[in-house]
């Protein structure tokens, strides 16, 4: 019984290339109460590894968040199989607005505590007491309310390349980090606002509206299936585009366009840019926007120091990273200070508070 996948990225990189078949990105959540996450993971495992899905799956007692890839000869099998499970028959599944065959290289099927971290430890608190789903027309509609109050539950390095028009988009790197940050800011409008709240695909905002009507929010809303299905609601009804710029994914692609409008810029020079970039040095990592110009003459890093480092040879950059861990700027994700045009950004606000 193989529980572990038998070749390397690289590998299965090389095997999707060779055999030429389109396959399909996708990605779906439930809230469920599951007893035996271990069990379950193994029964996916094995279940679609013979059919070729690959990607990144979380399974914990509070329910399942995939992420996926799978061959399109491969589909009905695969939907044949999430039928088969009881809390999953006819689970709302979002496909992709642009498919790449290499978004995922390995099936990752892995327990959690949570299937999405929220920092809370609150017996009380049930996930599945969530807020009214809307669609992308009634969704439209509740955000030119002016009783609305518009909340991005995403981080900052995501709403920062697109978002909603007029919506709030709280600057935090983790989703644990914005439930009592938004608490804290609308408390004064927990009966006489109409929260409305969305995501890449609708679980954290599900989570984060069961959160709020558990403390005490009257009228919470949020939009089903996301932004990836909001997208494909309005494409197919001919409905206004309210979304600017791009939608952060958390695969190979890293975004997907959705307008053509570039609202953030370059790190390094400041320029119109939205294409994230992992630095190139394996000891760093971080996550900003690079565009083209700078990835050229940066090859792909951050920083000078970064450039100089991937010039050694494996076992001089090895020696470097040991005992240290992965720097603190990962997590930073763009935020870093030695980023040269985010530095100059907090020398002008810092001018400008004196």
């Amino acid at each position: 019984m193989q529980l572990y996948n038998n070749l390397s990225g690289k590998e299965r990189a090389e095997l999707i290339e060779k055999a030429g078949k389109d396959r399909l990105t996708i990605s779906f959540y439930k809230y469920a109460k599951i007893r035996n996450p271990e069990l379950f993971r193994n029964h996916l495992f094995i279940n679609w590894n013979d059919i070729d899905v690959l990607g990144r799956i979380y399974v914990a007692n509070e329910g399942i968040n995939a992420q996926l890839s799978v061959p399109a000869d491969n589909f009905q099998l695969f939907k044949n199989h999430l039928d088969s499970i009881t809390f999953l028959e006819n689970v709302r599944l979002n496909i992709a607005v642009e498919h790449d065959n290499f978004a995922f290289l390995k099936l990752k099927v892995k327990v959690r505590n949570k299937i999405v971290a929220d920092g809370l430890n609150d017996d009380t608190f049930d996930a599945t007491n969530r807020g009214v789903h809307v669609n992308a027309e009634k969704f439209n509609e509740l955000i030119e309310d002016p009783d609305t109050v518009l909340v991005d539950m995403r981080n900052h390095y995501e709403s920062e390349i697109g978002h909603f028009k007029n919506a709030v988009t709280p600057d935090v790197d983790t989703f644990r980090e914005s439930l009592d940050l938004i608490e804290e800011d609308l408390r004064a409008h927990k009966e006489d606002k109409k929260l409305v709240m969305y995501c890449t695909g609708g679980i954290r905002c599900e989570k984060a509206s069961a959160y709020y009507k558990h403390k005490g929010f009257k009228n919470v809303f949020q939009l089903e299936g996301g932004i990836i299905n909001y997208v494909r609601q309005i494409e197919a009804q001919g409905l206004e585009n309210k979304f600017i710029g791009k939608n952060f994914v958390f695969d190979q692609r890293r975004s997907e366009r959705i307008s053509e409008d570039v609202i953030s810029n370059c790190h390094q020079c400041g320029e119109p840019a939205d294409m994230h970039t992992n630095c190139a040095n394996e000891a760093c990592h971080l996550l900003f926007i690079q565009c083209d110009n700078c990835k050229e003459k940066m090859n792909n890093c951050c920083s000078n120091n970064c450039m100089e480092i991937i010039e050694l040879s494996y076992e001089e950059q090895k020696a470097l990273r040991k005992g240290q861990g992965n720097s603190n700027d990962i997590f930073k994700k763009g935020r870093t200070d030695h980023l040269p045009y985010k530095k100059d950004l907090r020398n002008i606000f810092d001018t400008l508070k004196k």
